[in-house]
């Protein structure tokens, strides 16, 4: 009996040749998001010290109806042209994540390529916000595009 009870047992444990093998291998790591340059944030957060803070305040959070938040906004965590456009052309009357925001927002297009891009990477990376930095070369671009 003891011996049909452990042929039993025996018979309902996988073999061990079907066994998988432990996989040695490592697990392949994700490429890290590319580092942004302290340099470029610290001209940035100067740049948004001189140009954005009056109307959106010091944690970015906008005023009510008034002036557009910029922490975790479809507008500043999305794709960045429409972010680029806003600083070159300014904007007033619009709609973000269902509220909408009545102040005028001047245009920065006095601004280089690289100062808005500093500034928007900025934006992008603080008030709880982690985005991708904008480079000056995609500011060019949407810059030589908006003049069409």
């Amino acid at each position: 009996m003891m011996f049909v009870l452990g042929a039993l047992v025996w018979a309902a444990t996988p073999a061990a040749a079907q066994k998988k093998p432990i996989s040695k291998a490592k697990p392949v790591a994700k490429p890290a998001a590319a580092a942004i340059p302290a340099a470029s944030l610290a001209l940035g957060k100067t740049l948004y010290v001189q140009n954005c803070l009056s109307c959106h305040q010091a944690d970015g959070g906008g005023v009510d109806r008034m002036n557009a938040p910029l922490t975790k906004t479809t507008w500043v965590l999305g794709d960045k042209t429409p972010l680029v456009k806003v600083l070159l052309n300014g904007m007033q009357g619009v709609e973000i994540d269902g509220e909408r925001y009545a102040n005028v927002m001047p245009a920065f297009d006095y601004l280089t390529d690289q100062q808005i891009a500093d500034v928007l990477t900025y934006v992008r990376n603080s008030f709880g916000n982690k985005a991708t930095a904008v480079k000056a070369a995609e500011v060019k671009a949407v810059r030589a595009a908006n003049k069409k």
